[in-house]
């Protein structure tokens, strides 16, 4: 589709070992067919994926740039709510040139996120099953996933579907997005927070180490509305509290918005003096519409001169 010439890097992606379709292997061999020359491979609360990520990334000459993906609070911006209550707010945070020992203070974070995880997602099954999905069940879910401790939201919208379209109806591009607004979402009729854990604890965890973070999808975690008045507006005093929280990136280069946020977003990014980090956000046919490497529209192009900046932060 877009030929195997064109050098892209993709800094934002999914595997089977949390909410993606592919597997590590899989999304190798994807990568390389693209022309991709450097992948980072951000699964949810885990780096289990990147032993079998690094031998299929090594054999096919791709550059690995070891990360995660988690989800935490932001105490210092709160959400207000459509109810009209403020609550804190959750937002997801990319980490890359991870420590890989279990003993590391941020692997032993990730741990307890992934606890968390398991806790909330039996809390998701007793409200869904209170709200007539009574088939839904556990276990249903960690055979869609392959093991309980990697379901995450997409497994959940999937079992909603095939077990219980009487109530979801059948499963189409438009319902699979609208399942995550209804009922899955932060604003949703099941949601359930992940996690308590703060940004800064979560930082403070990598001190000593390589790590770099960079906030993922931005104007999804702090923004109501994609107009460029609310996001001038809100986004540099965002950011300039980030950075001061030991925060380095912003992904700027999002696959999920057009090129002119993306502009926008870098020109604020390099305004509040951090790295405009970017990537397709890839999760396989859980989002199919994302292509890896060149995000929803297909025209996202992250600069190869982002990986050398994060590098040159380690």
């Amino acid at each position: 589709m877009f030929g195997t010439l064109i050098s892209v890097i993709d800094l934002h992606t999914h595997s089977s070992f949390s909410d993606g379709s592919d597997t590590p292997t899989e999304l190798a061999q994807k990568a390389y067919l693209l022309g991709i020359s450097a992948l980072a491979l951000t699964d949810h609360d885990t780096t289990a994926s990147h032993l079998q990520m690094s031998e299929a990334c090594e054999r096919l000459g791709i550059e690995l740039v070891s990360g995660v993906e988690v989800s935490l609070r932001d105490n210092a911006f709160p959400k207000r709510r459509p109810d009209g209550s403020v609550g804190p707010r959750n937002v997801h945070m990319l980490a890359y040139f991870l420590p890989m020992n279990e003993d590391h203070p941020l692997q032993q974070k990730l741990a307890s996120l992934r606890h968390d995880r398991d806790v909330r997602n039996m809390a998701l099954v007793k409200v869904l099953n209170e709200q007539g999905f009574d088939r839904l069940t556990i276990d249903y879910l960690a055979l869609l996933a392959g093991n309980v401790h990697s379901i995450g939201r997409p497994h959940f919208a999937r079992a909603m579907f095939e077990l219980h379209p009487e109530i979801v109806g059948e499963r189409t591009d438009e319902g699979w997005n609208g399942i995550f607004v209804e009922w899955l979402g932060s604003d949703g009729r099941a949601y359930v927070p992940k996690t308590s854990m703060a940004i800064e604890e979560f930082v403070d965890a990598a001190a000593g180490s390589s790590t770099v973070f960079s906030i993922a999808h931005p104007l999804v975690n702090y923004v109501d509305s994609l107009n460029t008045t609310t996001i001038v507006a809100t986004m540099p005093r965002v950011m300039a509290s980030l950075r001061e929280r030991g925060v380095q990136g912003v992904e700027a280069y999002y696959g999920g918005t057009s090129e002119a946020l993306r502009s926008l977003m870098v020109k604020l990014t390099r305004d509040a003096g951090m790295i405009p980090t970017g990537g397709s956000d890839y999760h396989g046919s859980y989002k199919g519409d994302v292509t890896l490497g060149f995000g929803k529209s297909g025209d996202l192009r992250v600069p190869n001169e982002v990986l050398t900046e994060l590098k040159a932060m380690r």
